[in-house]
């Protein structure tokens, strides 16, 4: 069991008993975070953002870690986010293995890492210590909240459990419920991981680790996160040379969509905890917005108290599809929030925002220009 935590993170700590909405509670329990940028005198600058399930609190060089983060080419003097402008506060969520208390974190009334001994997780959880950071640091309102894939349906979470927290949103490939072919796909990812014999019910170690189904549920994840049109242009039939074939594998890698899959998954099976990927799956599967309201997600979304609001996605996302995005503006602006929703015909897919900073930047620079 590892933690990956970036170097430039900071830590708050939670509660010392931080109840969670499924039952049971964390001892001892910290959120990782990391900032930009200077508050203003008048403290009416800040924006958080949440992030999706894999990334840590690095969205960004700094100082205390120049390396480049997640988000790069967003985040930063005169970039869309710009931190001459803007206080940006990026938190890891809960759950998470990238410094937030997680599976993989040590409990503190064992002294040894709590894997499937963690309560339940739900992204209300993942919220509410959110909002526990932004009050410890004495941000009495934030500017805006920005939340990606995951992170917007905690951001919705968040603006719901915590009225007035935020004065304006933007929710870039997110939710307010899960859709079934989304649960489909994570149930699939969960099931490629807990299949993996090293998986032992979560007691592996790094001699005997879940590689094997790590690599399947990251593959499959990756296949949603892009588009079938990105697919054709980047790598179209195009085969691998014999010198890269496994020649003693008759069904072994043959195409270079095969191989970059491998690629991909390989790199990341050993820099994610599974177990923390399980927890924050299921999460996700759970989240409803209208869950309080008998399941009326347009009455949840209402109930948000905003006054402007940005739902943002493309066209050829399967995972978060734009009907998604659209419900989340349409729902915003019945509570009163001047709501815009913007389809950008990005060939990328789910994963655009992290890479077509083209097309999602002016957007969330205008944005953030207006509500300032």
């Amino acid at each position: 069991m590892t933690e990956f935590i970036p170097p430039g993170s900071r830590f708050i700590a939670l509660p010392p008993s931080f109840s969670m909405k499924r039952g049971g509670s964390l001892q001892g329990a910290r959120v990782a975070y990391e900032t930009w940028g200077t508050r203003s005198t008048a403290g009416d600058n800040s924006v958080l953002v949440l992030t999706g399930l894999s990334p840590d609190a690095h969205a960004a060089s700094s100082g205390d870690d120049p390396a480049p983060g997640w988000w790069e080419a967003m985040i930063g003097p005169g970039r869309p986010i710009d931190t001459d402008r803007w206080h940006v506060v990026c938190v890891n969520a809960l759950g998470s293995c990238k410094g937030s208390t997680g599976p993989a974190s040590l409990d503190p009334a064992t002294g040894a890492a709590y894997r499937l001994a963690f309560p339940e997780l739900s992204l209300e959880d993942v919220a509410d210590a959110a909002a526990h950071v932004v009050r410890a640091l004495g941000i009495a309102r934030l500017a805006s909240v920005i939340g990606n894939s995951m992170g917007g349906m905690t951001a919705l979470s968040l603006l719901a459990r915590h009225p007035g927290i935020a004065r304006s949103h933007v929710n870039i490939s997110g939710a307010a419920r899960a859709l079934p072919f989304s649960i489909a796909i994570r149930s699939l990812q969960r099931e490629a991981i807990r299949l993996d014999p090293h998986w032992d019910e979560g007691r592996y170690d790094d001699t005997r680790y879940p590689e094997s189904g790590m690599r399947m549920a990251r593959k499959l994840g990756v296949i949603t996160y892009r588009s079938a049109l990105e697919w054709d242009g980047r790598f179209g039939r195009v085969r691998l040379d014999s010198d890269r074939r496994d020649g003693e594998d008759p069904f072994g890698l043959e195409f270079e969509v095969e191989s970059y899959l491998e690629g991909h998954a390989r790199r990341f099976v050993r820099r994610f905890d599974p177990n923390s990927y399980l927890y924050l799956s299921r999460s996700m599967d759970w989240f409803d917005i209208g869950e309080s309201c008998s399941g009326d997600t347009h009455r949840g979304l209402a109930g948000i108290q905003v006054e402007r609001a940005l739902a943002i996605g493309v066209a050829t996302d399967i995972l978060f599809p734009l009907q998604q995005q659209r419900q989340v503006a349409d729902g915003l602006r019945a509570g009163g929030a001047y709501a815009r929703f913007l389809a950008l015909e990005s060939p990328q897919g789910h994963d655009a925002f992290l890479v077509d900073i083209a097309r999602f930047g002016p957007a969330v620079a205008g944005f953030l220009a207006d509500a300032g």
